[in-house]
């Protein structure tokens, strides 16, 4: 296949201005269009070959764990196959287990009546995060403080030799949601509050993955999430699972602000080249995004020329109507292409394959739909017969390697915020300090990465193999471990010269991330207060998916570092501490003063947070 260099263009666009209401021609004639719909002669022939049933079961992803021992995909003529968050190979959560799982799947879809090969997806969102012994990059709040979309790049291309490496073809990833309320549990899921940073570093993070042609082995198709508006719901709003809440819940916004906030970020990944979109549970105005043919047709694919394929979230088919036929029949006349039916994957296939025939949904709209999973499919080489289509196991050489963990260093280094040092006491000098490790996130890998790290929310403990807890990483840069003690609780401080206290958030993903209030942990606090009462000057690392109310604990403080979720490498953070390389990370989004702030966002009127959008200390 012909390779190509996917369009790097990157729309210039402010926070503080408004967005066009349509699709300028300008930027029309900078994304031209063809790079999927290139392949419709090669891929004609064979929709024309399918019955309508096989289409629509190209149409359908199922999840791993409701499959039992794969023979559907085949008698379905599955289009794809998921593992969700936590959903593992029975045979185990390691290297070899998930590449021989994917690879039966794989060959099972050949088996077909046409042998079309599944696409087979994963949320890789910070790494391949489900699988033991990958590299776990900090999550994207983070990667957006660096301001280096060069390095974004770089960690996706990462992600992509790790990903490949076990067969998987697809990663629901890169978030390029627009966070405007901190209270959201997926606040650490976007880049930042601004539209242009979410813009500039998806459409980084799109490159790396999918690479200069998806064709090649080592390219992993991405897929931008959550459109639309995820991250503008409105606290207090009504979500799916009955309470109030704000993930998943209703954004109030008129087009025009809509557009300019959360639909600006798409414009950068569709030019990058992205081969699929994924749609948001929200709703817009009182109406499920999945059912909102406005959005999914008339804008996206329409205006603004997508002609890859459109995917919905897990079972969010089913929030769009309480009746099932109405929800199936609303989504893909709205423009839905692949529906997301982990469990319920036959029964959408037979509802759906009824409606076609009862004249509800065009036939037309099927094969549009299939058109498009089929031109991605070709893109990726998967319709090619003379390519072996199972996984490569040399790049299990590379998988986890000390080079790979090397950039994720690199990013924790460069990630890392730092908002206070009074006396100038970083950096520390480890030839001269004795050091007083505590709080419950010193050594703990688990709470260091996060939610979407191994299992769906993420854990505490030792969540992943490989990687270097803070703990590990100080006495390792200190070279004597005597001069570093631990202790969870903050006590037997007496004697250090200083105190390190690590403390924040523990992990958690989408809905139990919700917090009505950011207010830091007391059992924290208390750990603070005992260096000090031991006399220390104290620095405290807080890791967090987003700002936190600091209250007393900023005053307490000689010096703060907002580190994030890092991921498995504490030595990025050891880095910085000790003046091996200096902060240079600057806020992604703002820091407000106390809950009554929220939520908090650069241009509001009478902005006065306690910490600026872009804030960021730098040693002197």
């Amino acid at each position: 296949m012909q390779r190509r260099k996917f369009l790097q263009t990157t729309l210039i666009l402010s926070a503080g201005l408004p967005l066009f209401t349509s699709c300028s021609q300008d930027w029309r004639k900078r994304t031209p269009p063809g790079r999927f719909s290139k392949y419709d002669d090669q891929v004609r022939p064979l929709l024309a070959r399918m019955t309508l049933r096989e289409k629509v079961g190209q149409m359908t992803q199922a999840e791993l764990g409701q499959l039992g021992d794969g023979s559907a995909v085949a008698r379905l003529a599955l289009g794809s196959v998921l593992s969700g968050g936590g959903a593992d190979p029975e045979a185990g959560n390691g290297l070899a287990a998930w590449t021989d799982t994917v690879a039966g799947l794989i060959d099972k879809s050949q088996e077909s009546r046409l042998g079309i090969p599944i696409l087979y997806g994963v949320d890789a969102v910070h790494g391949h995060s489900n699988v033991l012994g990958a590299v776990i990059f900090p999550h994207n709040i983070g990667l957006g403080c660096t301001r280096n979309p060069a390095l974004v790049e770089r960690i996706a291309r990462i992600t992509a030799e790790e990903v490949r490496a076990t067969g998987i073809h697809w990663t629901f990833a890169p978030c390029v949601t627009v966070p405007r309320d901190e209270r959201w549990g997926r606040t650490y899921e976007g880049f930042g509050e601004d539209p242009q940073l979410s813009a500039s570093l998806g459409a980084a993070a799109i490159r790396g993955l999918q690479g200069e042609d998806l064709s090649d082995p080592l390219s992993l198709l991405a897929c931008a999430k959550h459109y639309l508006g995820d991250g503008g719901t409105t606290y207090g709003s009504r979500a799916f699972r009955g309470r109030f809440g704000i993930d998943q819940g209703d954004t109030r916004l008129d087009e025009d602000e809509l557009r300019r906030v959360h639909l600006a970020p798409y414009l950068d990944a569709i030019a990058a080249g992205v081969g699929t979109i994924m749609v948001s549970y929200n709703s817009w105005n009182g109406a499920k995004v999945t059912g909102i043919r406005r959005l999914l047709t008339e804008i996206l694919k329409e205006e603004l020329g997508f002609e890859g394929l459109l995917i919905s979230d897990y079972n969010a088919i089913s929030q769009v109507d309480p009746d099932r036929d109405t929800a199936i029949m609303q989504s893909i006349n709205a423009g839905i292409d692949m529906a997301m039916e982990p469990d319920r994957f036959e029964d959408f296939i037979d509802r759906l394959t009824a409606l076609v025939e009862a004249g509800k949904v065009p036939q037309a709209r099927i094969d549009d739909a299939v058109l498009r999973i089929l031109r991605v499919k070709a893109a990726m080489g998967l319709l090619d017969p003379e390519r072996n289509q199972l996984p490569d196991r040399n790049l299990h050489q590379t998988f986890g390697s000390a080079a790979h963990r090397e950039v994720a260093r690199q990013a924790v280094r460069e990630s890392l915020v730092l908002l206070k040092n009074a006396g100038n006491i970083l950096p520390l000098n480890p030839a001269r300090v004795k050091i007083h490790v505590a709080g419950r996130g010193a050594d703990d890998i688990g709470m260091q990465c996060g939610g979407w790290t191994v299992e769906w929310q993420g854990k505490m403990g030792e969540v992943t193999t490989g990687g270097t807890t803070i703990l590990a990483a100080l006495r390792a840069a200190v070279g004597d471990a005597a001069n570093v003690s631990y202790s969870a609780d903050g006590s037997g401080a007496q004697g250090a010269s200083v105190g390190i206290a690590v403390i924040g958030e523990i992990p958690y993903a989408e809905g139990v991330g919700d917090r009505a209030d950011l207010a830091i942990d007391p059992a924290d606090h208390e750990v603070v207060a005992r260096l000090k009462a031991a006399g220390l000057p104290v620095v405290v690392i807080l890791l967090s998916g987003r700002p936190l109310i600091l209250g007393d604990l900023l005053d307490e403080a000689d010096a703060l570092i907002a580190a994030w979720l890092p991921g498995t490498e504490g030595q990025g953070v050891a880095d910085i501490l000790f003046g091996h390389a200096k902060p240079t990370g600057k806020l992604s989004c703002t820091w407000p003063r106390g809950m009554a702030q929220i939520p908090i966002n650069a241009g509001d009127a009478d902005y006065d947070p306690l910490f600026t959008y872009g804030f960021g200390l730098d040693y002197v």
